[in-house]
């Protein structure tokens, strides 16, 4: 026991003098950020600290020891670079970021596009943001909705993000890298199916369903336990719930909202059919503009890694350092590029706010493509 006290108390003084030459480390760190800010000299120096990784472990034979000092000094240079940001920004040497900040991002007689057919869940996600009396009109495809921003038809759209029980819509994330548009804000939709026929109809007599494949897959047990229809797949549950009226035959049904059977003259045969009761799908409200709203709390981001060990997790170490909390990562593969990837973050904070610029500098220097998608 009194050999382990021994050892510990050696320990102890190690450690003495570990803190102490940290901080003189972080000191003269202090001054090289001086330095930069006067002449400005990019903080990333990705050859030195290579250089730095091979030198400091060149006297180790010992794999363990050679991998554990690279990791130090790998933490170490990391503490630098973000303690080098934080002096730039203080500086104002960040530069200002290319958004600016509105009061209210609702223009008076704004036109808004959204996807699909009247009655859509993305209409109703359009009208509970803005009213249902507010200036719209709809296109078929996602893409179709972008070019409409990008081109000034529409001043905002809707698209759907991510869906609770089916996940992320891919093709939304892939256009806002596409496209000049940007994310101003969100609104999330309780999806409540019902099953929908015309008036008088029966749900015994119901022989075909048509629905939006996902909506079928989201009243699966349902069907199963009440129906043996055929299920048929359309564009969307709007679209559904428009063929029931123009095909005028009392067999038949959609799976759809209580909005589009409304709006359609459909009677409900039964309603909150869905599997998952909590069932939601997320929308974003998307401009041309580089705005932001003053009280925004979310941001979006995306960037891409180098594909080399411990990429991502240095650039995600940008959050933890300035204490941002992030609440959703998502990565889909860099067109063109075998194994390389682009991720997709939301993290809580606003554009104004130090540490988010401390830290959208960090990842700016460090990742290989760096692009605000949004804050709202």
């Amino acid at each position: 026991m009194n050999e382990l006290l021994d050892i510990r108390h050696k320990l102890d003084q190690i450690d003495e003098t570990i803190v102490a030459l940290f901080k003189e480390r972080m000191d003269l760190c202090d001054q090289v950020g001086e330095y930069k800010i006067k002449t400005g000299k990019k903080v990333f120096d990705r050859t030195r600290e290579r250089e730095k990784l091979l030198t400091v472990s060149s006297g180790f034979d010992d794999p363990l020891y050679k991998k554990g000092i690279q990791e130090t000094y790998t933490q170490l240079m990391s503490l630098s670079r973000k303690l080098q940001y934080r002096k730039l920004v203080e500086a104002g040497a960040l530069g200002r970021l290319p958004f600016i900040e509105v009061d209210s991002i609702v223009q008076q007689d704004a036109r808004i596009v959204f996807q699909g057919a009247p009655g859509s869940y993305g209409q109703a996600a359009m009208e509970q943001y803005f009213g249902k009396d507010c200036n719209q009109f709809h296109v078929e495809s996602f893409r179709e909705v972008m070019d409409a921003i990008e081109e000034g038809s529409a001043d905002y759209a809707v698209l759907p993000i991510e869906n609770s029980s089916m996940g992320s819509v891919i093709e939304t994330y892939d256009l806002l890298v596409d496209f000049e548009n940007y994310i101003v804000g969100e609104i999330i939709i309780h999806i409540d199916h019902t099953i929908s026929g015309l008036p008088g109809s029966k749900l015994s007599d119901i022989k075909r369903v048509y629905s939006k494949a996902e909506a079928l897959m989201q009243v699966t047990r349902f069907l199963e336990q009440h129906t043996s229809a055929e299920q048929i797949s359309v564009v969307n549950t709007a679209v559904a719930a428009s063929k029931i009226k123009q095909d005028n035959d009392p067999t038949q049904a959609a799976i759809c909202s209580a909005y589009a059977a409304e709006k359609y003259g459909l009677e409900i045969l039964q309603d909150h059919i869905s599997d998952d009761e909590s069932n939601s799908t997320r929308f974003i409200i998307i401009t041309n503009q580089k705005v932001f709203q003053k009280d925004a709390k979310k941001i979006s981001i995306c960037f891409e890694v180098s594909n080399e060990s411990g990429s991502l997790y240095h650039l995600l170490s940008h959050f933890i350092f300035n204490d941002l909390n992030m609440t959703r990562i998502e990565s889909r593969p860099v067109e063109g590029s075998d194994w390389e990837y682009r991720f997709f973050v939301d993290f809580e904070g606003n554009l104004a706010d130090a540490s988010v610029k401390n830290a959208i500098r960090g990842l700016r220097e460090e990742a290989k493509k760096l692009k605000i998608l949004g804050n709202y």
